[in-house]
């Protein structure tokens, strides 16, 4: 298990519950809306919605926002740019890009779950360049090339 600080990051957001895992499997922790006014996510809009934290992750880690699938089932309201990166240098407030893909407007109150991070290591590589790339038996198919089932 790693550990990974949190601030707040305004003040009068102190009801609005830090990423919380739901149970104790859960990959994703669910994070809230800290909004002072209801938000009325129109069909087609997109919106920012504010966490009311930062973080600092450990080098060679990210956290990946996610959709939450019952609003993406229920309501069609995802996480654009998802999974998105916050990356282990970036300490400003976490915001969620939401849109809504649903036939309905959707309200956001506050403290609502709006999204779910996941902590992911990754590795950086050095790219280097060559002049040809090894063969394959695939080669430069690319979508559907392999079969449809």
């Amino acid at each position: 298990m790693i550990e990974i600080s949190i601030t707040r990051t305004k003040n009068g957001f102190e009801d609005i519950t830090l990423p919380h895992y739901a149970t104790h499997g859960a990959a994703g922790a669910d994070i809230r809306a800290a909004i002072e006014e209801t938000v009325h996510l129109e069909s087609g809009s997109i919106t920012m919605i504010p966490s009311g934290f930062a973080v600092e992750i450990p080098e060679g880690y990210e956290i990946q926002v996610r959709s939450r699938s019952g609003l993406a089932a229920k309501h069609g309201v995802f996480c654009l740019n998802a999974p998105g990166t916050i990356d282990s240098d970036y300490r400003g407030e976490i915001q969620i890009i939401l849109a809504n893909f649903g036939k309905e407007p959707f309200v956001i109150q506050r403290g609502d779950r709006i999204a779910q991070l996941v902590i992911a290591k990754y590795e950086t590589v050095h790219w280097k360049e060559v002049s040809n790339l090894q063969e394959t038996e695939r080669g430069t198919g690319g979508f559907g090339s392999t079969g449809s089932h």
